[in-house]
């Protein structure tokens, strides 16, 4: 189990390091259990960029690990099985059902700050 990552814009910076802050656009897919369907993005009205430490386990799995393996300025399409996002149960409150098997999340990988 885990993610697959498919590369849409080589970045050219540095991977960041666990624990580092990262910021990132992103786009959840898989409304109703469509992978087509976007159900939650940073770009929506009131939204902004999401910031969080890396690889501490305080996003899903997918986030921690895809996210850690990205270029500073890349962009990719993450594929996570559930155990790397949302589990079996999906994200009900989104729209993500049980029989959603594969979240895609998209990444803009913006900056990252200094090591804390």
């Amino acid at each position: 189990m885990g993610f697959t990552k498919q590369l849409i814009k080589a970045g050219s910076g540095a991977k960041p390091a666990k624990g580092q802050t990262v910021t990132v656009q992103c786009t959840g897919f898989g409304k109703n259990n469509d992978l087509n369907v976007p159900f939650w993005s940073t770009k929506d009205a009131g939204q902004k960029p999401f910031t969080f430490q890396i690889g501490l386990g305080k996003v899903i799995k997918g986030w921690d690990e895809g996210v850690m393996s990205m270029q500073l300025g890349e962009v990719a399409r993450l594929t996570c099985t559930p155990d790397y996002g949302y589990g079996a149960g999906g994200f009900p409150a989104w729209g993500c059902g049980t029989f959603l098997l594969s979240p895609l999340l998209n990444y803009c990988l913006q900056h990252h700050a200094q090591r804390h």
